[in-house]
This record gives C-alpha cells, structure tokens and sequence, in this order.
C-alpha cells in the first residue's frame, strides 16, 4: 500500500477559492483555518494535493510545519522557509523556480528576482519585517504568494508564537488592501485541536480575528472504495464490504493508517468460519484505544504526578488555569496519597509540554495537544471508575 490516495478536485476547488474568490469567497483572504484531529491526512493533502493546486495557479507556496521541530520557535521555523523560497527563486532548476516558470512562462524569462534586501537577513535583521519581505516577493514573482503553517496552534506556546501571528497578520494588511500589487498575501493555518483553531479566527484579542474557520474534509467512502480496490489488485479477495469498512473507518476517527492496520488483522483473520466482516468491528474498536497507547504510555512514564496533573487538564472542558495552585496541590496530595509540594509541579509540567502531551492556549492555560488521546484518557478513566 505505497500508492497515496489523491483529491484533485478537491484541492483544485480550494486553491480556486483562495486565488480566484468570488465575491462569496473574498472572506477568505482574511485568513483561512482548517481543524482536524491529527493523522487523518491533512499534511499528505497539503502537501501532494493542495500545495500543486496552488502552485498550477501561479502562486509561489511556502509550507512551515511547527510540529516538525516544536523546541524551535515558530518564528525561526517561518523565516526559516521563507528563506528557503527566496533561494530558490534565485536558483535554476529549483522546484519554485521550475513551478513558477511552468505558468509564467515568457513572462518570467523577461525579468530575473531582484529583492531588495539580503535574504540571509531574514530573521536576523530586526528592521526587515516579514511584511515587507511578502510585500517585496508578491512584487518580484508577480503573483499570489500563500504561507500554510501546518500544526499553527503550536504559535500560540508562546510570546515569540503571537508575535508571529501579528507579524503575519501585518503582512496580510499591508498587501492585500492594495490595488496597485500584482497579487495577494494568502495564510491557511491547519492544526489538530479544533477549538483551539476556531478560536484563532473567532475571538477578537486574536492575530487573524474575523478569518474563515472550517473543518478538514475528512476521507470517506471514496477512499475506502479505493482502498480496497487496491488491495484487491494487491491479490487479496477475502476482503470486508465497504460498508463494513466505512464504519469501521469513523470508529478509528477516519485515520488512514489506522483502517489499515485494521484491514490487515481482519484479513489475517479470516478463515473458514470468520469472514473479515465479522471481525472488522470488533478490531476497529480495539484499535480506536490501542492508537492512543503510545502518547498515554508517554504520560505514564513521567510519573504519577504528570498523570494527576494530565487528568486534571483532560477534565476540564477548554483547557484550564490554575495547574500551580495550593488548590491543585491539595487535588494532586489526595490523587497520590502524599504531600505535592507546589514547587514540583511545574518541571513536571514542562516535561508534558517537552513531550508535546501539553500545549500552551496562553498564559498560564494549558490543553491536551490532542483531542483524540485526551478523548481515550477520560473514557479509560471513566471506565475504571466503574469498576
């Protein structure tokens, strides 16, 4: 199972919306925030389907993933790509360069990029701003230029995060209410944490307050009916109905790699009495919290007290302050059976959040990074209440 699954027209009809809006769509050049909860495909459809879909449009694409290197500073992880870019313009044969070239044609030919500060100066020169850096690369290309910064919540951690966010936020201000550019400053934020992304273009002491916020389009049964047609050819017959796997598939969250690890045990499981449709269900369900292991595991290995004070935060409805409180002592005393000195939580803290198990929703507010292990905490939590 090598071959990836592609959604042409859906990023097709996307990268029309952001270039080419009607009058319906302009609300997207304020920014647009796509939601999803982690491995169901968002960054493979970035990547293999979005990304060329802007690209055929004309439109020079710098992608930035924060969960790629969460102990660097997202600020550093922008500029760092928007250098990258820059370079690549200025090398022939490169990918932007040779993408670019594909739609401008002649046009291109007729003039080479001549940016009008030093690209090694991003991020090291205080005065060059990230807008005028977008500015000056929307003049030079001649064309839209979109920035999709994959896993964005992360830039809420910390002050360095939100001081990105209004950088971007600048730029998206400085070109897009000009008539005289020859295109526009597009941002897509996608993240796992779907309230913690709609909160980013809903509440107004936000950055990009007032852009779209949308969910991923997950997989459905297309991909299933492709799925299977591909291990068919693969010569696998005892194969479960797509209505079966569909089913399945919702329970794993529609997590690609999960439906096929549970396509494999049912498979292996068949015989002459058991047929992988009576199977699928159960291994679905046994799968759904087997996925979550490895995190909780993570939990679980930094001690008692980093589960005490992961299931408080996994309680609370959206996020929680207070995790170093004389009150969340006394609830992490009684959960342990000893004394918790208040000065032991917060490097207990710090070790979540370095294991990405936390993440910062500003000051002193903290949530599960993701829905889906937190989603497992509480149900195993609640499970073993009852008994």
């Amino acid at each position: 199972m090598s071959q990836i699954y592609s959604r042409p027209q859906l990023a097709a009809d996307m990268a029309k919306q952001l270039l080419q809006p009607t009058a319906l769509d302009l609300g997207l050049r304020s920014g647009l925030f796509l939601s999803g909860i982690r491995r169901i495909g968002k960054t493979t459809f970035l990547r293999n389907d979005l990304i060329p879909a802007l690209e055929r449009l004309g439109a020079v694409v710098v992608y930035v993933d924060l969960w790629s290197e969460p102990q660097t500073s997202p600020s550093r992880l922008v500029q760092s790509a928007v250098s990258k870019t820059l370079k690549e313009l200025l090398t022939p044969g490169s990918h932007a360069l040779t993408a670019l070239k594909k739609v401008k044609g002649a046009e291109l030919e007729g003039f080479g990029f001549k940016f009008g500060f030093q690209i090694d100066a991003v991020g090291q020169d205080d005065s060059l701003t990230l807008a005028q850096v977008f500015t000056e690369l929307v003049v030079q290309a001649k064309t839209d230029v979109v920035l999709i910064i994959d896993e964005v919540q992360h830039a809420l951690a910390s002050e360095d995060g939100g001081n990105l966010l209004l950088s971007l936020k600048a730029a998206r201000d400085a070109i897009n209410p000009r008539t005289d550019l020859p295109g526009h400053f597009v941002f897509i934020g996608t993240g796992s944490h779907k309230a913690m992304i709609g909160e980013m273009a809903a509440r107004k002491n936000q950055a990009f307050a007032g852009a779209h916020s949308a969910e991923y389009p997950v997989l459905n049964g297309d991909y299933i009916e492709f799925l299977l047609k591909s291990l068919e050819k693969d010569g696998f017959t005892e194969l479960p109905s797509k209505a079966v796997t569909v089913d399945a598939f919702k329970t794993l969250g529609n997590r690609p790699e999960e439906i096929i690890r549970a396509l494999g045990i049912a498979i292996r499981s068949t015989s002459s009495t058991t047929k992988p449709d009576d199977v699928l269900p159960a291994i679905a369900l046994a799968l759904r919290t087997a996925s979550a292991d490895t995190e909780l595991g993570k939990v679980e290995s930094l001690g008692p007290l980093a589960g005490a004070i992961f299931d408080r935060i996994a309680n609370a409805k959206a996020g929680i302050r207070g995790l170093y409180s004389a009150e969340a002592a006394a609830d992490y005393s009684a959960t342990l059976g000893r004394e918790v000195r208040i000065e032991e939580i917060q490097p207990v803290a710090m070790d979540l959040l370095n294991a990405n198990l936390l993440i910062r929703r500003g000051h002193g507010l903290y949530e599960i990074s993701d829905p889906f292990v937190k989603e497992v905490w509480v149900e195993r939590k609640a499970f073993q209440n009852l008994g």
